[in-house]
């Protein structure tokens, strides 16, 4: 199992980390390992190794089907779930790097930082998966919204794009990006995702 998640897929999320409205011609990918996936609602461990870990809300997609070289316009047919999961990223850590030109693995990859919730079934949702929303609340108050549409590179794409590099397993996760409003955890802190007014995620902070 793979997990793939995007980087500055929301224009107003790249201004707040101040790239001033920036958009990549193409999707920014990066990777974390199969350890960083945290399920069944078991609590995330704020790691020692950073002093600002933050939360980043996305609909993260689950691939079906094996595929390769795949065309946007089929790209609909590879994944067959979604639910709203958390890349928690080690932000003062992701700074010192980026400042340093070096790869983002250890401040994004690192064991538990890719929470996920309850898988929906696409064929459950009313709406497309362009047009769904999310949030996340952080002890019962909302902390982040999003909505599909606002996305720089649609799904469907970023399915086509990453399978020009890797082949899609069934069982894959792909991370489509985060909206404004990210922002740290803290211990005790209870944390709950929502996709269409369903509440698909829920865990603890330690």
């Amino acid at each position: 199992m793979k997990i793939f998640a995007i980087g500055m897929n929301y224009a107003e999320h790249n201004k707040e980390l101040g790239e001033t409205l920036y958009r990549a011609e193409e999707p920014v990918i990066f990777t974390k390992a199969d350890s960083a996936l945290l399920t069944d609602g078991k609590p995330f461990f704020i790691p020692d190794f950073t002093e600002r870990c933050e939360y980043e809300t996305e609909l993260v997609v689950r691939i079906c089907r094996l595929g390769r070289s795949i065309s946007s316009r089929f790209a609909h047919r590879y994944y067959d779930a979604v639910t709203v999961g958390i890349d928690f990223t080690a932000r003062d850590l992701q700074q010192r790097l980026r400042q340093q030109g070096l790869p983002w693995e250890i401040c994004k990859g690192f064991d538990g930082s890719a929470v996920v919730g309850r898988f929906i079934p696409m064929i459950a949702l009313e709406r497309g998966i362009q047009d769904l929303h999310f949030h996340l609340s952080i002890n019962g108050q909302t902390a982040q919204e999003g909505h599909t549409a606002d996305m720089l590179h649609p799904v469907d794409e970023l399915v086509s794009y990453i399978s020009r590099f890797f082949t899609l397993k069934t069982g894959d996760l792909i991370y489509t990006g985060t909206p404004t409003g990210v922002g740290p955890v803290h211990i005790d802190d209870h944390l709950e995702g929502w996709l269409e007014g369903d509440k698909v995620l829920e865990f603890n902070v330690k």
